[in-house]
C-alpha cells in the first residue's frame, strides 16, 4: 500500500491540474484576451444573434451573394456534421454534381461571364466556408443587382467595402464574408 499512495496522489495532483486548473486558466485568458473569438465571433444585429462570422450560410435567392456550396449531412452548413462529400476526383457523380451547378449558375446568372469561378461549383473539406474571393463575389454583382434594382456600381463598392485583404500581403488572398456582405445588402434595404 505504501508503494500505491505516491502513485495515487500523483494522479489526483496531475487530475487536478489537467482537468481543472489548465481547462480554467485557458478559458479565463480567452475571455481576457479574444473574447469575441472565444464566443463564436457571432454576429449580433439589433439585440438578435444573426450567425457566426466564420461559418457560412446557405443564402439561395436571388438577392444575395451564395457561398461556395456545403457538402455537410442533413443540411447544407451543419457545423454539426462537417465535411466534405468524400468524393474522389475521378468519380462520375462529382463531375455531375459540378455540372449540374454550372448549369445551374449560368442559368440563375444569363448576364455573367460563361467562365463560372470553380469555389462556386466545389465544395470545401468542411462544408462551412464563409467566404469567396472577390472575383467569385463578382461575378454575381449581375444577378444581386437585377434582383435588388441596385447598380452594378453600388454592388461593386459593397464588395469592396467588404473584401479583406489579408495582413501581409504575400500570406493569404483577398476574400470578402459572404454572411457580412448580404447582411449589408439587408442593411442597404432598409435605409
Amino acid at each position: 500500500m505504501a508503494m500505491l499512495r505516491p502513485a495515487i496522489l500523483l494522479f489526483i495532483l496531475l487530475a487536478l491540474i489537467t482537468g481543472g486548473l489548465y481547462p480554467l486558466m485557458t478559458t479565463a485568458l480567452g475571455q481576457w484576451w479574444f473574447a469575441d473569438r472565444a464566443n463564436g465571433s457571432l454576429i449580433h444585429q439589433q439585440g438578435e444573434i444573426r450567425g457566426s462570422r466564420l461559418i457560412g450560410q446557405n443564402f439561395t435567392a436571388a438577392g444575395y451573394f451564395h457561398g461556395r456550396p456545403s457538402a455537410t449531412a442533413e443540411s447544407p452548413y451543419n457545423p454539426l456534421a462537417s465535411g466534405g462529400s468524400n468524393l474522389a476526383g475521378s468519380n462520375p457523380e462529382l463531375d455531375n454534381a459540378v455540372r449540374a451547378r454550372v448549369e445551374a449558375l449560368r442559368a440563375a446568372n444569363p448576364q455573367a461571364s460563361r467562365t463560372v469561378p470553380v469555389e462556386l461549383v466545389t465544395t470545401s473539406a468542411s462544408g462551412l466556408d464563409y467566404s469567396l474571393t472577390p472575383g467569385a463575389v463578382a461575378w454575381q454583382i449581375p444577378r444581386v443587382a437585377q434582383a435588388r434594382q441596385l447598380t452594378t456600381a453600388q454592388l461593386s463598392q459593397l464588395v469592396a467595402e467588404h473584401t479583406q485583404k489579408p495582413p501581409v500581403g504575400v500570406m493569404g488572398m483577398p476574400v470578402v464574408n459572404i454572411v457580412e456582405l448580404n447582411l449589408a445588402l439587408d442593411a442597404l434595404r432598409n435605409l
